[in-house]
């Protein structure tokens, strides 16, 4: 486990639409850009191993994003898995480690870019797991189960039954596919709780909005 005296005053950062990060769990990789492979090949040879996952700011101007037109809001995952192809690209696991509020861009000669974080403000993600008193799962599989009927998706019912609660929902949130700012949305939850809420409004916003064009199609 990393504690806050072992995060750094600076990381690369990797800006990814859609590719959602949370503490504790683990997010594939497959890297083949010059610039990211550079940006690997230097985060290996550090003792904390890295990386941060932003998403480009797709928002109107004046929406608050950093220059560069980032969200404020990443996590920084340690590289836990990685090995080499044989054309030469990566394919890593990074194991989310802590959010940050990125304070600024590091100017420098490296390919890819790099910032300041500010990890204040998320001390919970270092802790143990969370837990989610006020999680109904009795309510909510069916309509998870609607919901990945209705986008054509399938998985691993069993094993998602006996997931933990906080495995549960942010493995839910990281692979279903809602849109950039809803990953957000989802990042930055203060809570599990408040995850699992967001998570569940943008569950039944999409089959309502499923239900609501088979209506017009009829």
């Amino acid at each position: 486990m990393m504690h806050s005296g072992d995060l750094p005053e600076t990381i690369p950062i990797f800006p990814l639409p859609g590719a959602l990060l949370l503490p504790r769990a683990r997010l594939p990789l497959h890297i083949f850009e010059p610039r990211y492979l550079a940006m690997l090949d230097d985060a290996l040879k550090t003792s904390t191993r890295l990386i941060g996952m932003v998403q480009p700011c797709e928002g109107p101007k004046g929406c608050g994003c950093e220059p560069g037109r980032l969200q404020k809001i990443g996590c920084a995952g340690r590289l836990t898995g990685f090995s080499e192809t044989e054309d030469g690209r990566y394919m890593v696991t990074l194991t989310g480690i802590s959010r940050f509020r990125i304070q600024e861009s590091v100017e420098g000669f490296t390919p890819y870019r790099r910032v300041k974080p500010c990890w204040k403000g998320f001390d919970r993600d270092l802790g143990q797991p969370e837990h989610d008193k006020g999680f109904n799962r009795e309510r909510f599989m069916p309509k998870l189960c609607r919901y990945f009927e209705a986008q054509g998706l399938s998985t691993d019912w069993d094993s998602l039954e006996e997931a933990d609660d906080e495995l549960l929902i942010n493995s839910l949130s990281m692979l279903c596919p809602f849109e950039v700012e809803d990953k957000q949305a989802l990042l930055e939850a203060p809570s599990l709780e408040t995850r699992r809420e967001t998570l569940v409004t943008l569950i039944e916003f999409a089959l309502r909005s499923g239900e609501d064009g088979e209506e017009r199609l009829q």
